[in-house]
């Protein structure tokens, strides 16, 4: 490029910058030619000075409109930051009002939502305050109902058994008085036999009777004797799957008899005070023995015998599943130990005159109650 070109772009770019920089509106663009020898931004020789000091002009006005529009600019920045400042307090500000609505309103739905729990909560004990009271209610009737059958079923076995023993009577006069048996045909709390006499104060014993049972589990109680103080003075029972046990002053020790196959057997339990020695006796053999049961405690006297029940409390309190089911006959005891022979002439029915002094065996000693029954029996012909 010559040097007469050279000036010539460096003073149209001056004059460009100058209209860049102002307003369009406000702008003229001049023309001006210039002569090749006469260039005035050069080295050659200019014949007149005015141009150059347009131009020194136009240059001062350039930088002074430069400064204002870069003080413009920076007022124009700061005006921005404080309207974005002001913008962001806004949105903090919108954002946090909804926030605060929100808790408001998360607030309202929380307590809404307790209030409906807390009336459902209602409701169900309510719900359930009624069912129990008509289950109180159905219980009752039921229990009456219970004991109003009870009563009834008890009126017909009794009424039963009386016609039984109007059918007997006959019989009754010509048999022995203690040819008989009683018979416990189900498994009740109301069904037993009741001894008359009561039991002497006694340092040693011998019970024996006839059994015959095929309940299971457990033939239940043959016998039960109770005195004030103590249910369990003298018990003999088999309940559940327990072998069967006999209780003296509420102390126990379990007795090797296998009796519920069904058929008659004779037992015999015998004790002492002097080492609580005893021993038992399954159709007349000696099946086991021991000691310290209940040792130096006589047996009280005073108390209730039942037959076929447990007593809880003196002469009552039954548990139908402590209740004796089946047969049993010939119920002795005496206050003294027997000897072997004398048990074993008793299971073969060769000791006829051989019965309790305690306790005989008799139709005249013994009531019975709730439906058990009375018939006539012979041990020996049975077993034979």
């Amino acid at each position: 490029m010559s040097r007469g070109t050279l000036c010539r772009f460096f003073v149209f770019s001056f004059l460009v910058a100058k209209a860049a920089s102002q307003d369009f509106a406000q702008t003229r663009f001049i023309c001006t030619s210039i002569p090749l020898d006469m260039d005035p931004m050069c080295s050659a020789p200019m014949q007149n000075s005015g141009p150059v000091e347009d131009i020194k002009g136009t240059i001062l006005q350039l930088r002074e409109t430069i400064l204002q529009q870069k003080e413009t600019i920076m007022n124009q920045k700061e005006t921005i930051r404080e309207l974005t400042a002001k913008l962001s307090r806004c949105e903090s500000q919108s954002m946090s009002e909804p926030s605060q609505y929100n808790r408001a309103n998360t607030s309202t739905q929380t307590n809404s939502l307790k209030d409906l729990l807390q009336n459902k909560i209602e409701d169900l004990e309510k719900q359930v305050l009624s069912r129990v009271n008509s289950l109180e209610e159905t219980k009752n009737v039921a229990k009456n109902d219970s004991t109003e059958n009870r009563g009834k079923i008890e009126n017909a076995l009794n009424s039963l058994h009386q016609r039984i023993s109007d059918l007997e009577k006959g019989q009754k006069n010509l048999r022995p008085t203690d040819k008989f048996q009683i018979t416990f045909p189900l498994r009740t709390n109301y069904m037993y036999a009741k001894v008359k006499k009561s039991l002497p104060e006694m340092y040693a014993m011998t019970v024996c009777m006839w059994l015959k049972s095929n309940a299971s589990p457990g033939v239940g109680t043959p016998f039960s004797y109770a005195v004030p103080g103590q249910a369990n003075e003298l018990v003999l029972i088999e309940w559940g799957n327990n072998p069967m046990e006999i209780l003296i002053n509420d102390k126990v020790a379990k007795l090797p008899f296998i009796i519920n196959d069904g058929k008659w057997h004779h037992i015999c339990v015998t004790w002492s005070t002097r080492d609580g020695v005893w021993e038992a006796y399954q159709d007349g053999l000696k099946r086991g023995n021991g000691e310290n049961l209940a040792p130096w405690h006589p047996i009280k006297p005073g108390g209730i015998m039942v037959l076929g029940q447990e007593q809880d409390t003196l002469g009552g309190g039954f548990d139908a599943t402590q209740a004796f089911v089946g047969e049993m006959s010939h119920f002795h005891m005496w206050d003294r130990v027997l000897t072997p022979g004398e048990v074993y002439s008793l299971a073969n029915c060769s000791a006829k005159t051989l019965v309790g002094n305690v306790i005989a065996w008799t139709e005249a000693n013994v009531d019975i109650y709730g439906g058990a029954t009375k018939w006539t029996f012979e041990a020996c012909r049975q077993i034979n």
